[in-house]
């Protein structure tokens, strides 16, 4: 697809400086750019590469200042970077913007699926399920029995949504996600056996979440998993029964959150976390990665860090320590040594 500086100047309700019929087909990075390319520059780091980028058209902040001629159509935005991130998203939108139901899929008779609506090749839509207007099912996805699916919301290629879950709207599940599977729950007997506990909950994902790739949101024992609107969840994370995520959050890759434990919002967990279960994290709690939770959070919008995890200050400071136990140690030594070596001189 093809748009002139044009078209985009015009979008962007930027200006422009050079040649307004410059055709691109494509985006790439400034220094990396080819002809027929479009680009951007809003890290000063990157200034050098305006004067030798091959893009046909950069996106730059209106204030740059220039101090020799460049080949390439300017167009000037307030906030290039801003400006960029816009044209990704339609972009990407274009890109995805599929409809129609592809053969062959199972879509049960008591099933209701909302207006144009894309539901790709070998998905399998079970008994009572409601999907919503201009939600996207890719190839391979299972929605499970009463499930609901708000409108807009996208279920990548093998996302599977368990019987009774509900996913709001504007949604993004990743390839590979599981939403509902059985939580973790076994009784053990007197004779050293475990009797599985039946799982009769569900999931409920609010409006407006991400969940990435190979995720997988545990269903409750009794009552609901829930996930609140706004929260960013990244590839590889493990969400137990009855957890419960506050709105606007983000966690990255390969944390675990254990059972019945409540977060709160716009916490930030880094990758690699652990948390035990049945705790609390309180509001706007920043969690460094590879950090070990083992005990409530009362206190919010504070810095935490270490296995277990202790005050993010506190952690760097003992950290310091750490490296000097060596010398600590050999100075202790030759203090024993000075100490032995007086009293056997009495």
């Amino acid at each position: 697809m093809q748009f002139s500086a044009h078209q985009i100047a015009t979008l962007l309700n930027g200006s422009l400086e050079g040649s307004p019929d410059v055709m691109v087909e494509q985006l790439a990075k400034i220094e990396e750019a080819s002809s027929g390319c479009l680009s951007f520059l809003s890290n000063p780091k990157y200034e050098q590469y305006i004067y030798s980028t091959k893009a046909s058209v950069v996106i730059v902040n209106e204030d740059l200042k220039l101090d020799r001629p460049v080949k390439s159509t300017l167009i000037r935005v307030k906030n290039a970077y801003s400006s960029f991130s816009q044209l990704l998203e339609l972009y990407n939108r274009m890109r995805l913007d599929k409809t129609g139901i592809e053969e062959p899929v199972y879509i049960h008779p008591s099933a209701t699926i909302g207006k144009n609506v894309y539901i790709g090749g070998f998905a399998y839509i079970d008994k009572n399920v409601v999907i919503g207007d201009n939600c996207k099912i890719y190839p391979h996805v299972y929605v499970g029995d009463n499930a609901k699916i708000g409108k807009d919301t996208t279920l990548f290629p093998r996302v599977t949504v368990y019987f009774d879950c509900i996913i709001g709207e504007r949604v993004i599940i990743h390839s590979g996600a599981v939403i509902g599977s059985d939580g973790f729950g076994f009784a053990p007997q007197d004779d050293g056996t475990y009797n599985k506990i039946n799982q009769i909950g569900n999931v409920v994902v609010e409006d407006d979440v991400e969940i990435g790739a190979n995720t997988v949101i545990d269903r409750a024992t009794m009552g609901s998993t829930i996930i609140r609107e706004g929260v960013k969840l990244d590839n590889l994370i493990q969400v137990a029964h009855n957890v419960e995520i506050g709105k606007n959050t983000v966690i990255a890759a390969q944390s675990g959150i254990s059972g019945s434990t409540k977060i709160g919002e716009h916490v930030v967990i880094g990758g690699q976390v652990g948390v035990v279960g049945h705790i609390s994290i309180a509001n706007g709690s920043q969690i460094q990665a590879q950090s070990g939770v083992n005990r409530t959070i009362a206190e919010g919008e504070k810095k935490w860090s270490g296995s277990p995890a202790a005050p993010y200050n506190a952690q760097m400071r003992s950290q310091v320590v750490y490296s000097r136990l060596p010398e600590l140690e050999r100075r202790i030594e030759e203090l024993e040594q000075l100490l032995l070596t007086k009293e056997l001189s009495k």
